[in-house]
């Protein structure tokens, strides 16, 4: 096995706990077209699964107001939803102990909210490159955005591992044959299981 070299993180769910923000968000639109709000399942979706995706899901049973969903969401303002991420609160330290020593890179499906995450947290300069849902065609579980980062770095699917904590996760990585670190997540399968990020340092993948 190949030196570790490049860290991938997820963003929902790894980075910031956002179950909030995305509730929010999603139910707004569901309230605005004068829907019920969201169910257990449908939050759990909507916090793993791209922008369309995840409209497709919550208004499965209004097919015919979809189009007119995507046109109000774009002028929606996402910045006030934003004070619902909560940054996970050693995130920034884990950055510093990474960044001498591996690349960084984000596999993400936020898409045009990306941005205002990252500068109203201050993670640009901890991060090498950033992949939302708009920078490929087909956005996770799918392993388009993991081989974008990986020829951006000139590098193999084994020289990185990727830090995620849904099966969404686990499909976007086993595509490739990736290194799985499971965050928060005890039960799902991966090659590693974390409950915070300093943890991480620890594992043997880190030691090699």
């Amino acid at each position: 096995m190949a030196s570790l070299k490049l860290v991938i993180f997820d963003c929902d769910g790894v980075m910031f706990d956002s179950k909030d923000a995305n509730r929010k968000y999603y139910n707004h639109l569901l309230q605005k077209f004068g829907h019920p709000l969201m169910g257990a399942q449908e939050e759990e979706y909507v916090h793993s699964h791209n922008v369309m995706d995840s409209v497709t899901r919550i208004f499965r049973n209004y097919p015919q107001e979809i189009e007119a969903v995507h046109a109000y969401r774009k002028s929606v303002d996402y910045t006030p939803y934003l004070q619902y991420m909560v940054i996970e609160p050693d995130l920034k330290e884990f950055l510093d102990i990474l960044k001498p020593k591996f690349y960084t890179a984000i596999s993400t499906n936020r898409s045009t909210t990306m941005p205002s995450v990252m500068k109203m947290h201050g993670l640009e300069p901890y991060f090498d490159l950033v992949v939302t849902s708009l920078d490929v065609e087909r956005p996770k579980p799918h392993a388009e955005a993991l081989l974008k980062i990986l020829y951006h770095f000139q590098l193999s699917a084994d020289e990185a591992v990727y830090i995620g904590d849904s099966m969404v996760d686990r499909e976007h990585t086993a595509e490739v044959n990736m290194r799985l670190i499971s965050y928060k997540n005890p039960v799902l399968p991966a090659e590693y299981h974390v409950n915070c990020f300093l943890d991480i340092p620890h594992l043997p993948i880190f030691q090699e």
